[in-house]
């Protein structure tokens, strides 16, 4: 399984790093990344995260499974939907009945 991560902070670090371990995954790609990253051997690409329309062409264009998005910004933007409206599964935080909790869509 493919994964991108939306992000650059230490909790997408954190993320990518805990998914490159798991047996089902074959790849993880963070957008934008940081350099910390890509010395834990964790590949990056130079994707702005509020460019929605590029994300959505470099997830289908090179194979990827689903994409954690974990900066606020985006969420705000409404990427998760423009994610669910390419057909593109999302798996991103949520606030239900006074909590947060992380929810495909």
């Amino acid at each position: 399984m493919k994964v991108l991560v939306i992000g650059s902070g230490a909790r997408e670090h954190a993320i990518a790093h805990a998914l490159m371990r798991g047996d089902s995954v074959s790849e993880v790609t963070v957008a934008p990344g940081n350099p910390g990253m890509e010395l834990d051997g964790i590949r990056t690409t130079q994707l702005n995260p509020s460019n929605h329309a590029a994300l959505i062409d470099f997830v289908k264009n090179n194979g990827y499974d689903w994409v954690f998005v974990g900066p606020e910004v985006p969420l705000i933007e409404g990427i998760v939907d423009d994610f669910a409206a390419a057909g593109i599964k999302a798996l991103a935080p949520a606030v239900v009945g006074g909590g947060c909790l992380a929810a495909f869509r």
